[in-house]
């Protein structure tokens, strides 16, 4: 009896030491407008600078670093955090220095041909993730058109694994949806010949597609990516039902999308209906009866605010 009853100890503590798993979050956040101080050469830069519109000075910007690593500190161990709106390395870099990610994250970058600056980064964890490559998917606008953003990508290994991240910022609606659809489109073409690139040449591949597509799930664009890669951020995400509030309505333009092979019993696995739009209490304001998103500047106003995006994450196991 004794014997069995130490056995039966035995495999009881080996299951759970087996079945444990360790839970992870991959996020993106649109951070708003995310600049330095400095005047940067061939750069729109000027509204964001300590004498321009905005008089923006260090105070405002160590704020502004404050405020996106208290969201990051909504996340449970950030594996990938994708962000868009940053003028440059140094400001991801210094956002990564002044908090908790110090030590432990490194940051994936590169220059876009946007006149006034604004790029896309990715922040990962360089404990558990190992940087092989990294580049930028770059497409052309309509003769006329201002160039946009990159998608930055980077490939990932952990273990035996392959991981692919991609951050998109794609080009607003301004002149109304119809009439910029066709750019957002070159956008998601671009964007849906690399992951085909990706899943030609191992079917296996795990790819996470993030970003502000500025499109919501039910436009062109986006449903072009998700002919391939499945959504992960719906209504029933957040409280909201959106990432964005646009004259009272909510909406998402915040997307996680994953592969499908991401879905699976071992490694890295994307946990099913893990999609989040986050809205704690500090990232709220009302504006006109109506609860928005709490952003930095309203109307030409500093409202000491966050951004006028929510985060969006999904959850991984290991």
């Amino acid at each position: 009896m004794l014997k069995q009853l130490t056995l039966l100890a035995f495999l009881t503590v080996t299951f759970s030491t087996f079945s444990q798993s360790e839970e992870h979050t991959i996020a993106f956040y649109n951070v708003d407008n995310l600049f330095d101080t400095l005047d940067t050469k061939d750069k729109n830069d000027a509204e964001f600078l300590p004498d321009g519109k905005n008089n923006w000075n260090s105070e405002k910007y160590n704020t502004k670093i404050q405020h996106i690593n208290k969201v990051f500190g909504e996340f449970t161990s950030p594996l990938i955090i994708g962000v868009c709106e940053i003028e440059n390395k140094q400001v991801v870099v210094d956002i990564v220095n002044g908090g908790a990610l110090k030590g432990t994250h490194g940051v994936v970058h590169t220059e876009s041909l946007d006149k006034r600056g604004i790029d896309n980064a990715i922040i990962y964890d360089s404990t558990e993730l190992t940087l092989l490559e990294d580049g930028v998917v770059r497409f052309q606008m309509p003769e006329g058109s201002s160039p946009s953003r990159d998608i930055v990508w980077a490939k990932f290994s952990r273990k035996k694994e392959v991981i692919y991240a991609m951050v998109n910022h794609w080009p607003s609606r301004r002149g109304g949806q119809d009439a910029s659809d066709s750019k957002r489109l070159i956008a998601a073409t671009a964007g849906k010949k690399f992951i085909d690139s990706l899943l030609a040449a191992d079917k296996n591949v795990q790819i996470v597609f993030m970003g502000d597509l500025n499109d919501y799930p039910e436009n062109n664009a986006p449903k072009l990516i998700t002919k391939t890669l499945c959504p992960m951020i719906t209504a029933e995400s957040g409280q909201f039902g959106g990432s964005y509030n646009y004259r009272g309505d909510w909406g998402i333009l915040d997307h996680i999308m994953v592969s499908k092979n991401f879905h699976k019993k071992k490694g890295v696995n994307v946990i099913s209906k893990s999609g989040k739009i986050h809205s704690p209490k500090f990232l709220l304001s009302e504006y006109k009866g109506n609860t928005v998103p709490f952003r930095t500047f309203g109307g030409g106003n500093y409202l000491e605010g966050y951004s006028d995006h929510f985060p969006v994450s999904i959850s991984v196991e290991f």
